[in-house]
This record gives C-alpha cells, sequence and structure tokens, in this order.
C-alpha cells in the first residue's frame, strides 16, 4: 500500500480524491440487474446501493461534486439521485469497483473488521428507517442514510490504513479501559469522530448526520432515532445478551412511545445478528 497520509488534512484530502471501493455483493447485485432489463429501475438500484455504505458515500460524493449550479438542496435519497443523473451515468460515473475485499486481500483481519463494521452500518440502517417510518417522518430515507454513515469514517479507514486501524484495535484490547478516541489520537493523531465531522462537513453528507456531533441537536427526535440505532446494532453485534440492551430498549421505547417489552420483540424481530 503507497505512503499513508499524515494528519488530519492530510486525510481529508487523500479520501476526497481516492476511489472509493464498494463490496463485492454490491457489484454482483449491481450487474445482475443491469443485465436484466425487467428489473433494472431506480427503485431496485437504490436498495442495493443503500445497503453498502461504501457505495452510498460514493453516489453521494459524486452528486456534490457533479450537482447543477442552480440546485440549492442536498441530496440524500438516493432513489431521487438516481432519478435525477439517470442510470446510464450511474453505472458509468459511479462503478461499482474496486472491490473491498480485493484492496484488503492480504489484510485478512482488517477485510473481517471492516465486513463487521459494515454490518453494524447495515442494522442501525434498517433500524433507523423502520423507526421514522412509525413515527411518520418525512425525510425517513435521511434518516436511513445517516445511520447507514454514522461511522463511515471508520469504515473508509478500515480500506484505507488496516495496518493502523488493527494497532488501534490490538491498544484496545490490551487496555480495555483505553477509550477509542484516545488510541485513535495515539495512532493516528486525531480522533475518528473528528474526521467523520470534517468528512460531513466536506461531502456535505445529510445534515441530519452532522446534527449527530452536536450537543445542541441532541434532543432532537431523528438524531435520537439515528443514535438510539447505531448504539443497538452495536450493543446487539454479538447477541441479545448485552448488559447495555435493556437500557437501549428503554430509550427505544421513549422515543416510539411504546412499552419496553415490545420493543425487545420488535428489535429482535429485524434484521438476523451474525
Amino acid at each position: 500500500m503507497p505512503q499513508q497520509p499524515e494528519g488530519l488534512n492530510d486525510w481529508i484530502a487523500f479520501l476526497g480524491r481516492a476511489d472509493i471501493p464498494v463490496l463485492g455483493q454490491t457489484a454482483r447485485e449491481l450487474d445482475r440487474l443491469r443485465s436484466d432489463d425487467s428489473q433494472l429501475n431506480a427503485r431496485g438500484v437504490a436498495d442495493v446501493v443503500t445497503d453498502d455504505p461504501l457505495m452510498t458515500v460514493k453516489l453521494l460524493r459524486y452528486m456534490q461534486t457533479h450537482k447543477h449550479r442552480n440546485q440549492t438542496y442536498e441530496l440524500v435519497d438516493v432513489k431521487q439521485a438516481l432519478l435525477m443523473m439517470g442510470l446510464d451515468t450511474f453505472f458509468r460515473e459511479v462503478p461499482a469497483m474496486p472491490l473491498a475485499e480485493a484492496l484488503l486481500s492480504e489484510q485478512g483481519a482488517a477485510l473481517t473488521h471492516l465486513l463487521h463494521t459494515v454490518r453494524r452500518a447495515q442494522r442501525a440502517a434498517y433500524y433507523a428507517f423502520d423507526w421514522a417510518l412509525r413515527l411518520h417522518d418525512l425525510h425517513a430515507e435521511e434518516v436511513q442514510v445517516s445511520a447507514l454513515l454514522a461511522h463511515v469514517s471508520e469504515i473508509l479507514m478500515w480500506c484505507f490504513s488496516p495496518a493502523r486501524m488493527l494497532e488501534i484495535q490490538r491498544l484496545q484490547e490490551a487496555d480495555p479501559a483505553l477509550r477509542s478516541a484516545a488510541a485513535q489520537k495515539r495512532v493516528l493523531g486525531f480522533a475518528g469522530m473528528e474526521l467523520q465531522r470534517q468528512l460531513t462537513a466536506a461531502w456535505r453528507l445529510p445534515e441530519l448526520l452532522g446534527n449527530l456531533t452536536d450537543p445542541a441537536q441532541a434532543g432532537s427526535a431523528r438524531v435520537r432515532n439515528v443514535m438510539l440505532a447505531v448504539n443497538l446494532a452495536r450493543h446487539s453485534a454479538h447477541g441479545w445478551h448485552g448488559a447495555a440492551l435493556p437500557d437501549d430498549y428503554d430509550e427505544i421505547a421513549a422515543l416510539l412511545r411504546m412499552e419496553p417489552n415490545k420493543v425487545m420483540a420488535l428489535v429482535q424481530a429485524g434484521p438476523a445478528i451474525d
């Protein structure tokens, strides 16, 4: 792998011009849709794109750098973006390559961590979207995409700096009391959340995504939706026995105005845990 960027600003610049990889499953599904005119439509392509945080951010970054001069709003609905640009342009300008699996072909441990992080993002997006619909949120797609991309900077760093990410992992395993931000600063020189915040601003990702790190927005129902979905996906990553889950159920119950035991049944009926 070529020489790594040094410092937060260098990483922002590097990621801004990097060819973002996508998941192999995404590439296969898009190829399948493209080869069958009877199934090729914006809704089907959008469903595939929004199951992959890498492909989603690749598309949104492209749209921001190629938007029309008279476009005054930010595109956060993937289906709307695809309809605006057209599927032919999408396949030509935002190809499903390179593959993350190929990029990390000699970094098996990093690939495993990447795929686990992606899986958590997918589950968070599923829950956030479901709850947004239950709350009659008129912009449920923004909630879904924001949950999917809540840790996109971490996902990108697994792709482009696997050795350093593994070192952060080793530090935390050796010292369970070491906070993630402290380990990241020790290895990278900056906290991952700061990279996330600056990428969100630089690439004009959904405003809701930026609000996740704004203490003034902590009481917003939409922010709470995304954060609770992200927390639930993390706390249940290894099963439904995590010590933090009862508190999650209580907080989700307050958001949805449901009983905690009904919330527990609702979320456990969601996407399966690997």
